[in-house]
């Protein structure tokens, strides 16, 4: 699906149907690409783990979420922050080994008169005892927009995400554990 595509989507929807249509546009792209841009990029992936540990992943993503910012910006369409979202207020749980997590990020779509259309959650299935993807990342789609209201849908969605702190909260608390 080309951008011109995208855009006309967009422009055809109202409502709920605008965001569901870009979450289906973005959901096929991953299926898509997701285990190509591990294969494509494994040994600067690789490299980017042994240098910086987790930051591999960012670097992942935003090879991963490359087209769809310029096919956006063709359309018209503004991801508030950049996919996958904002790290900072992301959420993660997973397995007590570290090697089945998931993290949940998110950005508001805003339209070509940046009016905002709805958030876009991606959920990032990764291991923190090796560079491992192990999984395609998800895709939500809520007309929920502003944090406070995507926290309280997310939270009613997953008890896990309820119970997640937030990144900088969860990392405040380990620096405080090292004193």
């Amino acid at each position: 699906m080309g951008s011109t595509n995208l855009l006309q989507i967009v422009l055809d929807e109202s409502g709920e149907a605008r965001i569901k249509s870009i979450s289906r546009y973005i959901r096929e792209h991953i299926s898509y690409n997701w285990d190509k841009v591990l294969v494509n990029h494994h040994d600067k992936l690789q490299q980017a783990y042994v240098e910086a540990g987790d930051v591999a992943y960012g670097t992942y993503l935003n090879l991963l979420f490359l087209p769809i910012h310029r096919q956006f910006k063709e359309a018209g369409l503004n991801p508030e922050p950049r996919f996958p979202g904002d790290f900072d207020i992301s959420r993660e749980w997973g397995n007590d080994l570290q090697d089945n997590q998931q993290r949940w990020m998110w950005s508001t779509i805003y339209g070509p008169h940046q009016e905002p259309i709805g958030t876009i959650v991606t959920i990032v299935y990764h291991d923190h005892t090796q560079f491992q993807v192990p999984r395609q990342p998800e895709i939500l789609a809520l007309r929920e927009v502003g944090k406070e209201a995507v926290v309280e849908t997310l939270s009613a969605l997953s008890t896990e995400f309820s119970r997640a702190l937030e990144f900088t909260i969860e990392y405040e608390l380990y620096l405080q554990s090292l004193e």
